[in-house]
């Protein structure tokens, strides 16, 4: 057991029959009356992110998660299935566990939440950003970059992402996994 003494960033606890993660908190201790902590909570389980306000003392059920690199190999029917780089165990999660299941392709590194007593998978999470190369879009037509004017693009994992007028066919490009945006034109 801790108390709110204890309270870190990143710190995960059970509570309301759920996990949850400590986004940021602050000790609040006013002129008048007891002290308390406001905080910011994520679900682990939904990624709902509430407010909650504790008495200061008050005791909570901390929870130890593990981050472990896996390697995404295949997906099918029962899942997405990645490979731990260490021990090379296999496991598959459903497509609702992972942050941008559209922008994963072989062979890429990701990190995936583990609740540590449970061996149980909370998320999969992408690199913030991924290289791609588009597979398929239409020509730009000069001068028509005045404006922030985009276009759809087809990458190779299937992907449709916005792109500007200027970028072809056979153009890596760097997309943001967090919003789905086009980035930058990598050179090649």
């Amino acid at each position: 057991m801790a108390t709110t003494a204890d309270f870190k960033n990143g710190l995960c606890m059970n509570f309301n029959n759920d996990l949850y993660q400590i986004i940021e908190f602050q000790h609040v201790k006013p002129g008048k009356g007891p002290a308390f902590v406001r905080t910011k909570l994520k679900s682990l389980t939904s990624g709902k992110i509430i407010d909650n306000t504790f008495n200061s003392g008050v005791k909570i059920d901390p929870v130890r998660i593990e981050n472990r690199t896996y390697q995404y190999l295949y997906n099918d029917d029962s899942g997405y299935h990645f490979m731990n780089t260490e021990n090379y165990e296999q496991t598959f999660l459903p497509e609702a566990m992972i942050s941008a299941p559209q922008f994963l392709k072989e062979g890429d590194k990701v990190d995936i939440l583990f609740h540590a007593e449970e061996e149980r998978a909370l998320s999969c999470d992408l690199p913030p950003f991924v290289e791609m190369e588009v597979t398929y879009t239409e020509p730009g037509i000069k001068g028509d970059t005045a404006t922030n004017a985009t276009k759809p693009a087809k990458i190779e994992t299937g992907a449709e992402v916005r792109v500007p007028l200027f970028i072809n066919e056979g153009d890596r490009i760097k997309i943001d996994t967090r919003t789905g945006a086009y980035s930058e034109r990598l050179k090649s």
